[in-house]
């Protein structure tokens, strides 16, 4: 693995630091009157989330690591755990349901994601960042209702509840951004 200099720590990069995986989430250059240039960088814990303030300055090595992006298919949840199969290679591995976050809901069968490996271990999950979704309850259509930004609830397949435009009615297929749980447009 590559060894870089901690002033060319950029945002996005995956170091081995501390003996852990983190990501650089924020990177500031500072330069203070007295003293030497130094690179603030927020870290976050790539196996449990928590988060790190580290300084380091442009004489100091840090490890970059780069992570193997593979596309699985979702087949199905059995007991907490999500199982995922390779495009390519037809492999199967498990993962827990804990890696989609809140984003969880949007997974459908069938779906395919990209998953972030270090090694042969899982690091991170992604969803498209826009998946269709059916309306399965919402009020309905009332004429002469066409005020300017004015949305109304409507609960999807998945359970999730999100704001739609008035002429959207029940039954409707929508797309939906699976990062904000926001209406983009029908599908």
């Amino acid at each position: 693995m590559p060894k870089i200099n901690g002033n060319e720590i950029r945002s996005g990069n995956v170091l081995e630091h501390n003996d852990g995986l983190w990501a650089a989430v924020k990177v500031e250059h500072v330069k203070p009157g007295k003293g030497g240039a130094f690179a603030q960088v927020e870290l976050r814990n790539l196996r449990n989330g928590s988060k790190l303030n580290e300084r380091f300055r442009s004489a100091d090595k840090v490890e970059r690591v780069r992570l193997e992006q593979k596309d699985q298919q979702f087949l199905y949840e059995n007991d907490g755990m999500l199982v995922f199969m390779d495009t390519d290679t037809y492999e199967q591995i498990e993962l827990p349901v804990e890696i989609l976050g809140d984003r969880r809901p949007f997974l459908q069968d069938g779906m395919t994601i990209q998953v972030e490996f270090h090694e042969a271990e899982a690091l991170s999950a992604s969803l498209a960042q826009k998946v269709v979704c059916k309306i399965v309850e919402t009020e309905p259509v009332v004429k002469g209702q066409t005020a300017a930004n004015s949305f109304k609830p409507a609960v999807l397949d998945n359970g999730i509840k999100v704001m739609v435009p008035p002429f959207v009615g029940q039954d409707e297929n929508i797309v939906v951004n699976t990062e904000t749980a926001e209406y983009v447009e029908r599908a």
